[in-house]
């Protein structure tokens, strides 16, 4: 059985500075026991730093994540943003090796009107590009395109649960806000554990022992997702999201990206805590 260890998407908005080393330091402080370091504007860390940031998250046992830039579309026509884009994920992957993160949680691409057969097959191939660097270059890091809440943008639960089939060195980073937004439907105790259950016929239960999950409030309307809420403004049903989690004895990273970032993570960490006491 795994274990399940939760936290922020970035520093939370009670860290002293915006930093990530304070970052970390306010996630102990907390109780919590991760953080996603947020590259989504562009990878801009010097070496120095990053080791700063390695050092630290370990001597605290903070473990780890980054979320690569936003500006990547693997289905792209144009073959210079494709170029771009790979880059972009390697700019990630390098970063994240170096501050001791072992996830790269990414959007992989846009539909741009293409069957979605063919944006899979574009997607995968420059995946493996991209992943042949990575071994190139010794980079200790798993890719992990995400769950997506836009119905213009690749990245239905089977399209993301087919690459981490397809592609060694690719896992998903599992939305639940995502899903539930683009389907309107995935709201429920039955249908969390109906993914869960997906995570585990795909992957094994290794899958279910190192998942990547982002949790939030989300609002949404007929073209998917519109903004991120805090919890207690939407209608997630996140206690039940945390039975789910707690019966299939899930582990990995809960990264919370609700406006109130550390306020929610706390809340649905308690939860969770809670169910695992009363087994």
């Amino acid at each position: 059985m795994g274990k399940l260890i939760f936290g922020t998407a970035g520093t939370p908005h009670s860290s002293t500075t915006g930093s990530t080393v304070d970052g970390i330091k306010r996630v102990t402080e907390l109780g919590l026991g991760c953080l996603e370091i947020e590259f989504v504007m562009g990878v801009h860390i010097n070496e120095p730093t990053a080791r700063q940031i390695a050092a630290v998250s370990k001597n605290r046992n903070i473990r780890l994540s980054v979320h690569a830039p936003y500006y990547i579309n693997l289905n792209s026509a144009d073959k210079a943003k494709v170029k771009a884009s790979q880059e972009r994920l390697m700019q990630a992957a390098r970063a994240a090796a170096l501050c001791g993160a072992g996830d790269v949680i990414f959007h992989a691409a846009f539909y741009m009107g293409e069957p979605v057969e063919k944006v899979y097959d574009n997607v995968k191939a420059r995946l493996i590009e991209v992943l042949e660097k990575i071994k190139e270059e010794d980079l200790p890091v798993i890719l992990r395109p995400e769950i997506m809440g836009k119905h213009s943008q690749f990245g239905t639960i089977d399209e993301v649960f087919q690459l981490a089939t397809d592609l060694a060195g690719v896992l998903p980073c599992v939305d639940f806000a995502h899903w539930h937004a683009r389907s309107g439907k995935w709201n429920s105790y039955d249908e969390f554990t109906g993914v869960l259950d997906r995570v585990e016929k795909r992957l094994g239960k290794k899958g279910l022992d190192n998942m990547h999950i982002h949790v939030a409030g989300i609002d949404y309307g007929k073209t998917g997702e519109k903004s991120h809420l805090d919890l207690n403004d939407s209608d997630l049903k996140y206690e039940e999201l945390m039975h789910a989690l707690a019966d299939f004895k899930v582990g990995g990273l809960v990264i919370c990206e609700s406006p109130n970032l550390e306020e929610d993570a706390l809340l649905i960490q308690r939860i969770y805590n809670n169910l695992r006491a009363k087994g």
